[in-house]
């Protein structure tokens, strides 16, 4: 089925996102680990996904475990240098789609607060004919109702639209509404996929 256009998540596969390489520097591999056995940072996260607010959220949770509050903190306060930095071949890939006339689409589990200060940081992000943002959403990946909101808003069928993304379960509920998919594991895989679909040149994907 030919693809009508193609769809990127944002985090690891434009932009690298690894927090605990974050902390590792700051605080200690070993504090760490123990912080993360601790506190659930990436749920925390999932509520910012949904829309909550940032600041609000992280400082919340922050407050809930003192002995952390600082290094929790330190989500809200220095986030860019946690979500960094960018993936430039997979740039380079969706600015070739983008100037070869396929639609591109983003599909992001990013929280409102977290969206408003990466895109001006990145340009890229602004480049895409739609984001769809989960914060806007209210829903994250891998629920079914975020990607049933695509298709409907979109117009596109499900089986039109080639999707990339590092995590297995995203990709398994985009694989379920029918959707095409490309299991991110690093840019030059996505540039060959997306050749081997006919959307890019060999050239156009260097």
């Amino acid at each position: 089925m030919a693809v009508e256009a193609v769809v990127f998540d944002v985090g690891n596969v434009l932009i690298e996102w690894q927090p605990e390489r974050y902390y590792d520097p700051r605080i200690g591999a070993d504090r760490r680990r123990a912080m993360f056995a601790e506190v659930d940072l990436h749920g925390m996260n999932d509520d910012i996904d949904r829309g909550g607010d940032f600041q609000a959220v992280v400082y919340a949770w922050a407050d809930k475990y003192p002995e952390w509050r600082k290094e929790i903190r330190m989500w809200h306060d220095d986030w860019l240098e946690m979500a960094k930095p960018e993936i430039p071949q997979s740039v380079r890939l969706l600015r070739a789609l983008n100037k070869a006339g396929v639609r591109t689409l983003a599909l992001t589990n990013f929280g409102i607060g977290t969206w408003a200060i990466a895109t001006p940081v990145y340009a890229f992000l602004n480049e895409f004919s739609k984001a769809y943002v989960s914060g806007h959403m209210g829903v994250i990946k891998p629920e079914a109702e975020i990607y049933r909101q695509v298709e409907a808003d979109s117009g596109i069928a499900p089986e039109r639209l080639l999707f990339t993304d590092d995590r297995i379960d995203n990709i398994n509920a985009a694989q379920a509404r029918g959707w095409q998919t490309h299991v991110f594991d690093g840019p030059q895989g996505w540039a060959d996929r997306l050749v081997a679909e006919g959307l890019l040149s060999a050239e156009q994907a260097r």
